[in-house]
């Protein structure tokens, strides 16, 4: 294992953190400032260099945040800790929130300091262990049986030159898998060569297909080659081929039948010599029992035909793909690769994907640019994944769940304290006084959103006349978020004001104010 670095120019802090760290067998280097680190780094090989870096914001010779800056240009991944002073942590945590893996406010209890670093050096193991997955990775990622079974056809496909038809929904990946297998067919050398049939008016689709001569229609001003002449000795990809005009499938099932077309406005048969592959999100059986597709263009692309399994069908490919995801959209924004943790991948896989794995890679993207820290948390998600969560789920992600009655309440509602931990004192109960509602409102049902939760409650109360309904409500849901952070952390309470994005002081504050203490 790589050591862990230390950076202080406080040998009593250096001398504290090496003694701890080796008693968990968690080998160290200590330097005394940013300048003897930054040397260090331009002797070592990349695979010699550290493990974590705990570094003091003020030293001589340079800051933390300015080797925290110069260390991550070498070292994106490399989870940093900075240490400082409680009078430094307002301006540490905003300078270094899209940076630092996470600050050590000083005096820190040794026993956390330790924690923290081992949290750290597990992130950093499994962070090595992806990077090393996505380095190997294909063009297509899949681990699911569904998958499985889509590479071996493109396996069994890769030395025929037959027609193909994909079918499988929106967003699906069928385009991938039309490039996969003119790669790995002899046509490789050849242009691969995509249009969608969908996505371009019928009028003008006949002569992006096949071209045209000059002058054969107004603003032909010269001679053009269609897409059947560009792909020669190629393949040509037909997205949505369910879509296509009924009388421009003529056209299309006499050039698959004898291999020459006419341009438009042309009098020449031009040959071309092309495999073709289409690929649809329809129910092309259907289509021809309506009449609105022809039952023989059908038979003539339908010789092998592949279905393309939805995301749904596939939820085990999910972190792969997203931690993929995650670092394509860092690589093209030039900005470091967001990790995201265990509990936001568990939730993101019960999400049904409507778009597929291009909705999928829409919320990588929105994520990179959106989620406040490195670290993707469950509240991160966009809205339409905790959204649709529903029920218990929801309640959990939102993690301020109102309480669900609201029918008058016979008595005192009391909210459990956290579990007592050594650094904080066990809160004592708070209790929520009884709300007397005269107008009965319509609770939520089941699987609705905790906001059509607060919105009914917010209505009962206002119908009743009060004029305190900010207050009261505001008190009972920074109550119930501070608690459960609180929870969750095991009563750490600069851990806790981390995750719901507050400072320090002001969870203290608010603590002191609702009575927690």
């Amino acid at each position: 294992m790589k050591p862990i670095w230390i950076v202080d120019d406080d040998q009593s802090i250096r001398f504290v953190l090496e003694k701890a760290l080796l008693r968990e067998n968690l080998p160290t280097r200590s330097f005394t400032s940013a300048t003897e680190v930054l040397k260090a780094l331009a002797e070592s090989p990349e695979s010699e260099g550290p493990q974590i870096l705990v570094s003091d914001i003020r030293m001589p010779g340079g800051s933390g945040l300015d080797l925290l800056d110069k260390v991550k240009q070498r070292y994106p991944a490399l989870p940093v800790i900075i240490m400082t002073a409680f009078s430094d942590l307002d301006s540490a945590v905003s300078a270094f929130q899209g940076g630092a893996f996470e600050y050590l406010p000083k005096p820190f209890d040794l026993t956390k300091a330790v924690e923290l670093i081992r949290r750290a050096v597990d992130e950093s193991q499994r962070e090595e262990v992806s990077e090393e997955r996505l380095s190997a990775m294909p063009e297509m990622l899949g681990q699911a049986p569904a998958m499985q079974d889509v590479f071996r056809a493109i396996g069994r496909l890769s030395q025929s030159q037959v027609t193909v038809l994909i079918t499988g929904e929106s967003g699906s990946g069928k385009e991938l898998v039309a490039r996969a297998l003119h790669k790995h067919s002899p046509r490789a050398n050849g242009p691969f060569v995509a249009i969608n049939t969908a996505a371009i008016p019928k009028d003008l689709l006949e002569s992006e297909l096949f071209g045209h001569e000059r002058g054969a229609f107004t603003g032909a001003q010269t001679m053009r080659r269609g897409r059947f002449e560009q792909a020669d000795g190629g393949t040509l990809f037909l997205d949505e081929i369910g879509d296509m005009p009924f009388d421009l499938q003529t056209r299309l099932l006499r050039v698959l039948s004898d291999g020459q077309f006419y341009r438009v406005g042309g009098h020449s048969a031009v040959r071309a010599n092309v495999r073709v592959i289409a690929a649809t999100h329809q129910n092309l059986e259907q289509r021809v029992k309506e009449g609105a597709f022809r039952e023989d263009l059908f038979h003539r692309l339908n010789v092998i035909r592949l279905r393309l399994p939805a995301l749904r069908e596939r939820r085990e490919d999910v972190p792969m793909l997203t931690r993929f995801f995650l670092q394509q959209s860092a690589k093209q924004l030039g900005v470091e690769p967001k990790r995201i943790a265990e509990s936001a991948i568990k939730l993101l896989g019960t999400f049904d994907f409507p778009g597929n794995v291009r909705q999928l890679e829409n919320i990588c993207h929105w994520l990179t640019v959106m989620a406040p820290a490195q670290v993707i948390e469950i509240k991160d998600l966009p809205p339409e994944v905790l959204g649709a969560v529903g029920g218990a789920e929801a309640a959990a992600v939102a993690v301020a769940t109102l309480p669900g009655s609201l029918a008058p309440v016979p008595a005192p509602v009391v909210a459990a304290p956290p579990e007592p931990v050594r650094d904080l004192p066990a809160p004592a109960p708070v209790v929520v006084a009884p709300v007397p509602v005269t107008v009965a409102a319509e609770a939520p049902a089941a699987g609705q959103s905790w906001e059509a939760g607060l919105q009914a409650e917010a209505m009962a109360l206002l119908e009743t006349g009060r004029t305190d309904v900010w207050d009261v409500l505001t008190r009972r849901f920074e109550t119930r978020l501070i608690q459960t952070a609180l929870t969750n952390t095991r009563g750490r309470r600069i851990e806790a004001a981390h995750k719901l994005g507050i400072g320090r002081n002001t969870i203290t504050r608010k603590i002191q104010e609702l009575g927690m203490e």
